[in-house]
């Protein structure tokens, strides 16, 4: 057909399997696997359904001010979107707009490329090396942007503060993104750098370490500047952008401190156990400082380990790209999920002995 030629085609982005069994384990998608802060389970039981019927407030002004209280901010650096794709995305589009490519790893959260591809940008994908870990010096060459996850995914690696800070130094005339999509699983986020360097967006979600995946939040904290811009960008798309729930839910997240932490915590000591267990079967793995594991075996393949099981509906994520497709990603769950995929693993492989 003649209108196809105008067709915008673009290869999707692929999320993680979302099965729906009352007995699955699912550990392919990186959820938090405990129930949201008590303030906001009581909110949702005490929501009023009226404000329903109105728009809600365009500039996400009550989440905005929650967020820039906690992280000790002005309102004027922080910016809110439907999860942190829809922020990451609203950057892209109003970054990244030179003729120059941007720049992220090779080995990396896939939806940038699926961006990139979107909004036809230009693009250079560096190869982290045989560690996983990035090559500063490839970040010093002329581009017009760079973005990348800390800690990574889906290796789950933590660059230092030292290696952002000399990238930075180098890109003073680029937008610099930094995704922190896991930084509260033991990272440490480069928030702290943001009054030092204007062109530096920190992004941020509610879906992991807050247990809020289904209500999609993410926000972004940056200069003044740089918020205005996204803003612009944001009210000439679409000017309500996040949901009265949302809203209203996100900002009890943020009140409860206490029980945010103590989750958080649950989720690294489970983490740093399953780790000891792993190695005991034989498992490497990267040191990951997020919610999940990012592991490999010698003697069993990543996709019969996988399809194995499967067969127990029990759910782990494998990519088949080069470089990592023996390698399972495998998501903290709670301490009894986390039990029975060591059991089945381990069962699986005497079976196979």
């Amino acid at each position: 057909m003649s209108w196809e030629k105008n067709v915008r085609k673009v290869v999707p982005y692929v999320p993680g399997e979302q099965p729906d069994k009352k007995t699955m384990i699912k550990l392919n998608t990186n959820e938090c696997p405990y129930p949201p802060a008590p303030g906001v389970v009581k909110a949702i039981q005490e929501f009023d359904a009226d404000c329903l019927r109105l728009y809600p407030n365009p500039s996400a002004q009550q989440l905005v001010d929650a967020l820039a209280a906690y992280y000790q901010v002005s309102a004027d650096q922080v910016f809110v979107g439907v999860g942190s794709d829809d922020v990451l995305a609203m950057a892209f589009m109003t970054f990244f707009n030179s003729k120059k490519p941007i720049l992220f790893p090779d080995i990396t959260y896939s939806f940038y490329d699926v961006w990139a591809d979107l909004f036809r940008i230009p693009y250079k994908r560096k190869a982290l090396d045989d560690t996983f870990h990035i090559r500063k010096e490839d970040y010093f060459e002329e581009n017009g942007g760079i973005i990348f996850p800390n800690p990574n995914a889906p290796t789950g690696i933590m660059e230092s503060m030292e290696l952002i800070v000399e990238i930075l130094e180098k890109n003073k005339e680029s937008v610099v993104i930094i995704d922190e999509a896991y930084v509260d699983f033991g990272g440490k986020s480069a928030l702290g750098l943001v009054e030092q360097y204007e062109n530096l967006l920190v992004v941020q979600t509610f879906s992991k370490s807050r247990s809020m995946a289904g209500l999609r939040i993410g926000f972004a904290i940056g200069s003044a500047k740089l918020i205005q811009y996204l803003n612009d960008a944001k009210f000439s798309f679409n000017s309500y952008t996040m949901n009265q729930p949302s809203l209203y839910l996100g900002v009890e997240s943020v009140k409860d401190d206490l029980y945010f932490k103590e989750t958080i915590q649950k989720v690294i000591r489970t983490r740093e156990r399953v780790k000891e267990e792993m190695k005991q079967l034989g498992f490497s793995f990267t040191d990951s400082v997020s919610n999940f594991i990012f592991a490999t075996h010698p003697l069993f393949s990543a996709r019969e380990i996988q399809a194995e099981l499967r067969k127990h509906d029990i759910y782990v994520r494998r990519f088949d790209l080069p470089r990592i497709d023996n390698y399972l990603r495998i998501s903290i769950g709670t301490e009894e999920e986390m039990n029975t995929f060591l059991l089945r693993v381990a069962e699986f492989m005497k079976s196979v002995k």
